[in-house]
């Protein structure tokens, strides 16, 4: 039996390696490893040409953390705070996201992948989450994951991968749901009430966490995205 095929996005950032010091597409090597690990078969989306068309070749869609969305797109003025804007990420990935939905493609969100989907759907983003919750645990320090339990809601496909919790689960986000889109429903809370995941009910798998499941020890939300394929 073959490998699920699981589209991963990716970013376009500039990057050192070897002898180079280029623009690159990179992703975090710990997606492919999960996936792989899961049983799928990791091939990587940038945002560039037409990803959207590709929906059709795929087995499920991973959307991947990332830079934050331009908040012109939830009618709001740009804060300070917000960075690492990347407008033709953005197009690429609300495309996908679109033709995803539509072809009730198995999907994971993934921290900047679940405030896609959010916004995709009409919801709106807290730019800048330590002015709400009076605290930087879900981002510490620049490029350090913080450890923080959620606590998932029973019955919920979040909560059949990762039982009933509250799991520790690691963080790295300073953006999360404000208003949250009609249609999706939250699945996990962080203690301070920050939402950390949500789930499109009219869909077999439309899951989403504000977390980097990638970074955890275990694979069971990859193993979950598999499954549904």
């Amino acid at each position: 039996m073959r490998r699920p095929v699981i589209g991963i996005t990716t970013y376009v950032e500039p990057a050192r390696y070897t002898v180079w010091d280029l623009p690159v597409a990179l992703l975090p090597y710990m997606y492919v490893e999960q996936v792989t690990r899961a049983g799928g078969q990791p091939v990587l989306l940038p945002p560039v040409g037409e990803p959207a068309s590709l929906v059709g070749r795929l087995d499920g869609l991973i959307l991947a953390g990332g830079g934050d969305i331009d908040p012109a797109r939830y009618g709001e003025a740009e804060q300070p705070t917000t960075g690492y804007i990347r407008k033709f990420r953005d197009e690429a990935e609300f495309a996908v996201m679109e033709a995803a939905l539509t072809a009730r493609l198995p999907f994971l969100g993934i921290c900047r992948g679940l405030q896609v989907l959010n916004v995709a759907l009409g919801g709106t983003l807290h730019q800048h989450l330590p002015d709400v919750v009076g605290h930087t645990g879900h981002s510490p320090s620049p490029g350090s994951f913080g450890e923080l339990p959620v606590h998932p809601v029973p019955g919920t496909r979040l909560a059949k991968a990762l039982g009933g919790g509250p799991v520790d689960v690691p963080h790295y986000h300073h953006q999360a749901i404000d208003r949250l889109a009609a249609d999706l429903t939250v699945t996990a809370t962080a203690d301070d009430g920050t939402v950390e995941a949500v789930e499109l009910d009219a869909h077999d798998f439309t899951v989403a966490v504000q977390w980097h499941p990638e970074a955890a020890t275990d694979c069971a939300l990859f193993e979950a995205l598999i499954a549904a394929c």
